[in-house]
């Protein structure tokens, strides 16, 4: 399974099946984003008590809402020194 890390923390990983991606998501901010996208997002019973959520390829709306899915993921896992000194692509 083809994983992505920061400063050797992980923020994305790809199951097998890859028809979505697993990225970190704070569990208290996870229920109201799957609640208000369902069709995107979702948790595998397996994943219930992780801090991850998956996203379905197929219902993204496009590469900028990838990038800052993924970018968003990136910030929880890296260190706080990585996170000042990025830039953001314009977008």
């Amino acid at each position: 399974m083809p994983t992505f890390r920061v400063a050797g923390k992980m923020f994305v990983t790809v199951p097998d099946d890859q028809t979505s991606f697993a990225v970190r998501c704070p569990k208290h901010d996870r229920a109201e984003l799957i609640a208000a996208e369902p069709g995107k997002f979702w948790v595998p019973p397996h994943e219930a008590s992780s801090a991850w959520v998956r996203v379905r390829l197929g219902a993204l709306e496009g590469s900028a809402e990838l990038y800052e899915i993924l970018v968003d993921s990136w910030r929880q896992a890296a260190p706080e020194r990585l996170v000042e000194d990025f830039r953001p692509e314009s977008r």
